[in-house]
């Protein structure tokens, strides 16, 4: 299994791993940059540029080569994972560079140290307790907006970076869970590698990164000569569908705004998943953004206030930063669905583009639920795939950038805990009458993220769980809800039953594709449980390349969240 687990990894990189057309030199400054570098997201991924992750998940979930098939998929017991013994402890994550780790978690760091070797060394240049790795108040890690502990889940996003290879060893005793992710960069990139300390230069640009996010709310990127803001109030008829802005010719779209018109009896709720938006690039019949309203801004249903980096609701309105460039316009139309007029300010600054057009890659947001776009829809829903939810398939070439994940537990089983023989959760069957050997639990979270790159079998990114993935652990606690520039739980209000809503947003972890790209998280109970979850993903795509999702129906938006009785 940790040969299969390894070649997963390795097997992008051999594909995809040839020589850079310009070999590209980044100091410290410009990697830690890429935490907040939203334009450089346009950007298309080189050849050989990769991105992954190790984590402790569990080794038995296997994909068999010989029949073609996956098995124990569903394999749950994901703390006990790692790549191998060795004298020091064990071999958390093995890399080849040049690269970078952009981000360690764990959900319960100890005393055990963590030892980081660079390029080849003997000695490692990082040799601390684990749990220091974690503490934002002293020491060489004290970047409270960089590091950081999320309802119980422990965040650090400083960034590593080595030339010749990566290994991460830890030691006895030193903690449960852990996820390491990290971008193996384009053959002949030079980066400095990490020697156990930052200079003076080093401190400063992490000091930047760490204002930038911080300062989650406003927008990260430089001011543009040429920039212009219009703003516009308008009302859209029941029914109906308005232009909100034409944008003529090749542009960027650097901030979005909008403010909707709510009277003191109107359902935020209801409301804001009646009003659609959508933007079409250059000209294209089918957008490349379509949204309900409220979820186009990393939040669901309804209005939760919080502020990340890209996007946010406050008391002004919603705001989104993502960097939208296009090459003979951009079109964004507002639909009202619902039985009343409704009323919104919108306000959009644009600004010239900083490279051509054609060299650029076109923003892609689609929300639904339970789309299974170019896929065997059995396979995921009870078969061999079960239980991967896919939130994102496409094909062609772009980057991967996050997601909100809108989760709708109200479980009618009430909070019983009681464990079902056979074990938690076994397979997909009946038991009682219900459906999966888990129902009789309240909690909907457990499911590993798994990302498949470029037709990959096995996939590179697998993950521990779904409150892992956005940053927290074991469930919210204290607090429930909780806000950071890249990780959110926006709304939590009933201790993980109910509305949930999730969002994880990859900045410099982003996941560069060449030809394919599937982000499944897995769903342990059907939605007959009843279990419901919609997402919005976020991603980057080749210009001219069109995604698989379309409109959903209002009827398939709103009210389907009902409590059983």
């Amino acid at each position: 299994m940790l040969k299969i687990r390894a070649a997963a990894f390795a097997y992008t990189a051999v594909c995809l791993c040839v020589p850079a057309h310009a070999q590209e030199k980044l100091a410290y400054a410009d990697i830690a940059a890429r935490l907040y570098a939203l334009e450089r997201l346009a950007e298309p991924p080189a050849a050989g540029e990769i991105s992954g992750n190790w984590s402790s998940f569990d080794r038995g979930a296997k994909y068999n080569k010989q029949t073609g098939r996956y098995e124990n998929w569903h394999a749950n017991s994901d703390g006990g994972g790692f790549i191998r013994k060795e004298a020091a402890g064990i071999v958390a994550a093995e890399m080849k560079g040049p690269g970078v780790i952009w981000r360690v978690w764990s959900a319960l760091p100890t005393g055990g140290h963590i030892k980081i070797y660079i390029d080849g060394a003997d000695k490692p240049a990082l040799d601390i307790p684990f749990k220091q790795y974690f503490n934002n108040r002293q020491g060489m890690f004290a970047y409270p907006a960089l590091v950081h502990v999320l309802s119980r889940g422990h965040n650090s996003f400083i960034p590593i970076p080595y030339q010749k290879s990566c290994k991460v060893v830890l030691a006895p005793k030193w903690g449960a869970y852990y996820q390491i992710t990290c971008t193996t960069f384009a053959e002949g990139t030079i980066v400095p590698s990490f020697t156990g300390k930052f200079s003076d230069a080093d401190k400063a640009a992490l000091a930047k990164a760490n204002k930038v996010l911080a300062a989650r709310g406003s927008d990260p990127k430089p001011a543009r000569s040429g920039a212009k803001t219009e703003e516009k109030t308008l009302t859209v008829e029941p029914g109906k569908t308005v232009d909100v802005f034409g944008l003529p010719g090749a542009r960027a779209i650097t901030a979005l705004k909008v403010k909707p018109a709510l009277g003191a009896d109107d359902d935020p709720v209801k409301v804001l998943r009646e009003l659609a938006m959508s933007i079409a690039w250059d000209g294209e019949a089918k957008p490349s953004v379509w949204t309900p309203l409220g979820d186009f801004f990393g939040t669901a249903p309804g209005i939760n206030k919080y502020k990340s980096l890209p996007l946010g609701m406050t008391d002004e309105g919603f705001y989104s930063y993502w960097y939208m460039p296009f090459a003979k316009g951009a079109l964004i139309k507002i639909t009202n669905d619902g039985k009343q007029p409704r009323s919104m300010k919108f306000t959009v600054t644009h600004a010239p583009l900083t490279a051509p057009a054609d060299k650029l890659l076109r923003f892609h947001a689609k929300w639904h639920r339970d789309a299974f776009p170019g896929v065997d829809k059995d396979a995921y829903l009870g078969g061999e795939r079960w239980p991967d939810w896919p939130g994102l398939i496409v094909k062609g070439r772009g980057r991967f950038c996050g997601v909100n994940l809108h989760v709708w537990n109200p479980n009618p089983f009430g909070r019983v805990r009681k464990q079902i023989p056979g074990g938690w959760p076994t397979k997909n069957r009946r038991i009682n009458g219900v459906l999966n050997a888990a129902a009789t639990r309240w909690w909907w979270g457990e499911g590993d993220e798994k990302f498949f790159v470029n037709g990959e079998k096995y996939p590179s990114t697998f993950g521990t769980g779904s409150e892992d993935y956005f940053g927290y652990a074991w469930a919210a606690r204290n607090p429930v809800e909780f806000q950071s520039a890249l990780q959110n739980v926006p709304l939590n209000k009933n201790d993980s039953l109910g509305h949930i809503s999730n969002n994880r947003f990859q900045i410099a972890d982003n996941v560069p594709f060449q030809t394919a790209f599937e982000a499944c998280i897995e769903k342990y109970h059907p939605n007959e449980w009843p279990l419901l979850y919609s997402c919005t993903p976020y991603w980057y795509q080749q210009a001219g390349q069109a995604d698989p999702y379309g409109p959903v129906p209002a009827a398939e938006r709103v009210d389907y969240y009902v409590a059983p009785k």
